[in-house]
């Protein structure tokens, strides 16, 4: 009950908390990419951080609180309802125009580190998806951390896809035409999902997967996109690692080693240096003149509490080629101001050496969780919508 009155009183301070914040929590600077006027969001970001600092109340409650989104009123364009699909809350957005066939079926999930996000929380998003695009769209609702662990989100997201397959007949989606998209957390989620689907015979292939900034791996937080990036909002990157943990244990603990790197083992690191590595990244992306940390000495107790992270199903990058050449048409959009820029990068290589066709969507002027801001309070940011476009216009593709 406190929490409107305290949004109230910190966010027009906020201004003196961005210059106090630095020296008495010990907070990172923030760098403001070009054209990204974010003061609502940073002043959000720095709020959670002194809630939780003063004791009253933890980042991800309030963090909850400012994303849970409203209800909106009746889409004159859209039949929207809310479902239960093997027990996991949907809501699906079917165009009330006349078709000519059936159309395309789009599970959508959302972002929000694993920790945040709601139906409500992307209801514009997906409303635009599904009226632009023409399209069934079933957005997902799946369990959030810390209080439901790894695997359950990725099982949620799973069921839903599952069970939405298996009855497509009653939603007049073509089963040839189903994709799964997801932005963020979301994207880690679509990808897993997509892998988990490419070897069932019992099921229709996916057409796509449609992958907004997604965050793919947990072995290497240094790669170049996590310092030039490591102060841009919305997903600084102590809060990717911080994420991660909150998703695989439940809790954070161990996040300084698994920033430095020493969270994995020097073999396993080898392993994957194929696939997670800053040489397969193109040169032009590391022009800002970051020199990545070396990661530091390995310990082998902390790697006992994140193993899982080399699991495909939470680290989609990781998997094996035989899986990865079997994945649907792809769709990758990135932004060069997201510490998770290079996870889409190499996946899109990975990919791309399978013979999986690729479209990737770069934008220059984006930044992480652009495309959640589409018609925020109001206003979109003009990546965004550029971002959610190139979206529609891959779907309109298919």
């Amino acid at each position: 009950a406190l929490l409107p009155a305290l949004l109230l009183l910190l966010l027009p301070l906020a201004a003196l908390a961005v210059a106090l914040a630095t020296v008495l929590l010990g907070l990172p600077s923030y760098d403001i990419p070009p054209g990204g006027n974010q003061p609502a969001k940073l002043r959000l970001v720095l709020a959670g951080r002194i809630l939780e600092k003063t004791g009253l109340c933890s980042q991800i409650t309030f963090g909850r609180y400012v994303r849970q989104g409203r209800k909106l009123g009746v889409d004159p364009k859209l039949f929207i309802q809310d479902r239960q699909f093997n027990k996991v809350p949907v809501r699906v957005y079917q165009p009330k125009a006349t078709s000519d066939g059936r159309r395309r079926g789009i599970l959508f999930f959302h972002g929000g580190g694993w920790v945040f996000g709601s139906l409500d929380t992307y209801e514009k998003v997906c409303r635009y998806l599904s009226r632009e695009s023409e399209s069934v769209v079933v957005s997902v609702q799946y369990r959030l951390a810390p209080e439901h662990k790894y695997p359950a989100a990725y099982e949620d997201c799973l069921h839903a896809t599952i069970h939405f397959m298996n009855n497509i007949e009653h939603y007049g989606v073509d089963p040839a035409n189903v994709i799964v998209c997801g932005d963020s957390a979301g994207g880690n989620l679509a990808a897993a999902v997509s892998q988990t689907l490419a070897g069932r015979s019992d099921l229709p292939k996916l057409r796509a997967q449609i992958l907004i900034y997604p965050g793919l791996q947990a072995l290497d937080f240094n790669l170049p996109s996590y310092h030039q990036n490591r102060g841009v909002p919305l997903l600084f990157r102590e809060r990717a690692a911080f994420f991660a943990l909150q998703y695989l244990n439940g809790d954070a603990l161990h996040m300084q080693e698994v920033l430095e790197g020493s969270h994995i083992p020097p073999d396993m690191r080898l392993k994957y240096r194929k696939w997670v590595s800053p040489d397969n990244i193109p040169e032009k992306f590391k022009v800002r003149g970051v020199k990545p940390l070396r990661p530091t000495d390995f310990i082998a107790e902390v790697y006992e509490t994140v193993k899982r992270f080399c699991e495909p199903n939470l680290c989609p990058l990781l998997a094996e080629d035989a899986i990865v050449h079997q994945l649907p048409e792809s769709f990758i959009l990135t932004c060069e101001y997201d510490v998770l820029r290079d996870d889409g990068l190499l996946y899109k290589k990975r990919l791309e050496d399978n013979g999986v066709r690729v479209t990737w969507y770069h934008l220059e002027d984006g930044f992480h969780g652009v495309i959640s801001l589409y018609d925020y309070c109001g206003f979109s940011f003009p990546a965004g919508k550029r971002g959610l476009d190139s979206v529609v216009n891959f779907l309109k593709s298919l």
